[in-house]
């Protein structure tokens, strides 16, 4: 049975995906608001998906974290062939506008078990947390969207790449995470190998979870699934 004490979650491609509608319609907007080159809508979608490549990879080798707005700048950017006046773009009211479309178009959980296996996971005296590189949506938006997903009060605290500027792999980051499980846990010490780390990304998840000493699980981007923490 379970022998862990606390279990730290990714939250994207572990606990929840995107809704099937919300990049088509972020693409289009940048399409219709920001094309001055008049790129295709299949060369912006191309564009936002280099740009989430290109940046996730930097924050995972620099440990750091690219904001949201940098990010939709480089989309800006690509999109007009670099050639873009930045000082007309209202950058609260841009992110303001997506943050708008991700809760008009509402992640999903990302499987029928997951809820089930949080609520179960949360009996006793076990702490649950979540652990999640942002890109270009933020963390008080996906606190949001947790809220909205009723699994917000499963968990004892959030830490968020953006909201705190490091990035997984980053030790530092999963240290940070091991000292915030102790003050929610009274200052109780813990066997590291009492925390489980559970994601979907060998790299960020896996390897960062273990260099910080930490038990580790890999779900959905292999055969496994988040009922795996019961066997």
């Amino acid at each position: 049975m379970i022998s862990y004490k606390h279990f730290s979650f990714d939250l994207w491609l572990t606990l929840i995906k995107s809704h099937p509608s919300f990049k088509q319609e972020r693409n289009r907007f940048f399409f219709d608001n920001f094309n001055q080159k008049n790129k295709s809508l299949e060369e912006v979608t191309q564009i936002f998906r280099q740009v989430d490549l290109m940046c996730n990879a930097i924050n995972e080798k620099t440990g750091n974290n690219l904001e949201a707005e940098e990010m939709y700048l480089m989309v800006i950017s690509a999109m007009n062939d670099h050639t873009y006046a930045f000082h007309d773009i209202d950058l609260k009211g841009l992110y303001d506008e997506m943050e708008q479309l991700v809760f008009k178009y509402l992640p999903v959980i990302y499987c029928s078990n997951t809820s089930d296996a949080l609520s179960r996971l949360k009996d006793g005296d076990n702490t649950l947390s979540l652990l999640s590189n942002t890109a270009f949506i933020k963390g008080r938006t996906l606190r949001e969207v947790l809220k909205r997903l009723n699994i917000h009060d499963l968990f004892d605290f959030q830490l968020y790449s953006d909201e705190v500027g490091m990035s997984k792999p980053n030790k530092e980051l999963f240290q940070l995470m091991i000292r915030t499980v102790e003050a929610n846990r009274k200052e109780e010490m813990l066997n590291l190998k009492e925390i489980i780390h559970v994601g979907d990304n060998i790299k960020a998840d896996i390897e960062g979870g273990s260099i910080a000493g930490i038990s580790t699980l890999l779900i959905n981007s292999n055969n496994k699934t988040i009922l795996s923490l019961f066997n």
